[in-house]
């Protein structure tokens, strides 16, 4: 197996992008990382995504990207892993660079949300959920994610106030982040006195509903320096699955 080297990387700013769609921001994400690589092809594309059919109508966003980038021919493809759809894009990636099947590959990872309604969206995120035993309840991962809050809490001796550096350092990582949502600096004090949203989850433990999309061009290390003056070495990679269903995984 060879080594990956990360050649180029593109970004869009994460926010809510009313007037761009699904395409265009991956498109733009795509077209930055390729120029900062200064490549032209690439031998693949991996698109990372889990609710463009859902929300936008539009799936095959492989062969889509790759033809709205004039990539038509490369081998390309949607990959889904839920929240971890990039990710998982990023280790297919890899591990097409790592196993010699391709030289030169680019991965996207991007979504929209904004194009429906809060109750659409939060239908569209509970499909990662399962259906049958946990969806057909009416449950949201909002209202899942309280009940494991709620556990913890429970088995560890918690208070709701223990959580609040997690949002502090995010935010404060945010304000340094040209492409974050929010620059702004939140207090320990600001998220204990934040609205309650499934109890105990409350509105600065959730993530916004938003659009963006980030790209990376991977390559093999050996010649890596040959096309960018400062690679990014993978050092590892690594997948794995719990239980699907939240009561399972207490």
């Amino acid at each position: 197996m060879r080594e990956v080297a990360i050649i180029g990387i593109g970004q869009t700013p994460v926010q809510e992008h009313w007037p761009i769609s699904l395409r265009h921001l991956a498109l733009e994400a795509s077209l930055n990382a390729l120029q900062d690589a200064n490549i032209e092809r690439v031998d693949a594309v991996y698109v990372g995504n889990m609710m463009s059919g859902e929300i936008t109508g539009q799936e095959h966003l492989g062969a889509l990207l790759a033809d709205s980038l004039g990539q038509a021919g490369a081998e390309a493809m949607k990959v889904e892993a839920a929240c971890a759809s990039g990710a998982a894009a990023f280790r297919v990636g890899m591990m097409a660079v790592a196993s010699g099947m391709n030289d030169l590959v680019l991965v996207t990872g991007v979504e929209k949300m904004t194009d429906t309604s809060g109750r659409e969206t939060t239908a569209a995120l509970a499909m990662a959920a399962d259906a049958e035993y946990e969806v057909a309840q009416g449950v949201s991962f909002v209202s899942l994610n309280a009940l494991l809050m709620r556990r913890y809490m429970y088995e560890y001796g918690w208070e709701r106030q223990d959580f609040a550096n997690f949002v502090v350092t995010a935010h404060a990582n945010g304000m340094n982040n040209p492409n974050a949502m929010f620059h702004m600096k939140v207090t320990p004090e600001q998220y204990t006195r934040c609205a309650t949203i499934a109890d105990p989850v409350g509105l600065l433990d959730a993530s916004p509903v938003c659009d963006g999309a980030a790209a990376v061009i991977l390559a093999p290390a050996e010649y890596a320096r040959t096309l960018s003056p400062a690679p990014i070495r993978v050092r590892g990679s690594g997948i794995a699955t719990a239980p699907i269903a939240a009561p399972t995984r207490c």
